[in-house]
């Protein structure tokens, strides 16, 4: 009965022991958890830049300051200037690189010459335009049929062609500034076949509808 009840005590203390080293060995609760490192993720390429949409309408006005020329001794004074000031409106077409454009704008003037006794009055351009698409930046090159009003000894009209540059920046989506230069060539006919020429620098503010 000792031996029985020995063997017994034995057994309880020894099965335990036992459990354990099998469980060692087979790499049970002491195996270490093997980790796997997350798959690094592309960042997306950035989204390439793009232009700003200039398409549609747009109204506004500018003002500036317009110096004649004329053949030598023809004007007096020499190189007669004054305040220009008016409005214009147009139509852009972005065709992304390229915009395009067709514009109406006119000038009144105080433009005086002494002799001959002459007022330019205003200035009527019709204007075509070529842009690139800088973002919120637009330089372009323009160009039309421009017809001059004036009053005094020789009252009458006009007309010629002009040529430019200019540029509009966006200061928000409606809301355009800019600036523009302009070299205007008239015909002479108010001046006796005298060639006649006017440049124009202009301030401009615009609202795209």
């Amino acid at each position: 009965m000792k031996k029985t009840m020995t063997f017994g005590r034995t057994a309880a203390f020894a099965l335990p022991l036992i459990m354990a080293g099998g469980i060692a060995a087979a790499g049970g609760l002491s195996a270490p958890i093997e980790t796997v490192a997350p798959t690094p993720v592309a960042a997306p390429a950035p989204a390439p830049m793009r232009g700003s949409d200039w398409t549609g309408f747009y109204a506004g006005a500018q003002l500036g300051y317009g110096e004649l020329e004329a053949d030598a001794g023809v004007l007096t004074p020499s190189d007669p200037n004054g305040a220009i000031y008016g409005v214009h409106a147009g139509y852009m077409y972005d065709l992304g690189s390229i915009v395009l454009g067709a514009e109406l704008d006119f000038d009144g003037t105080n433009i005086d010459v002494d002799t001959p006794a002459l007022e330019l009055d205003s200035i009527f351009r019709a204007k075509l335009r070529v842009g690139y698409d800088a973002g919120a930046f637009l330089p372009y090159l323009t160009a039309g049929y421009v017809e001059a009003e004036t009053s005094g000894a020789t009252n009458g009209t006009t007309d010629g062609d002009f040529y430019g540059i200019g540029f509009a920046y966006k200061m928000n989506n409606n809301l355009l500034v800019g600036a523009e230069v302009l070299q205007h060539d008239f015909d002479g006919g108010v001046l006796g076949g005298a060639n006649l020429e006017a440049t124009t620098a202009t301030a401009r503010v615009s609202y795209k509808f």
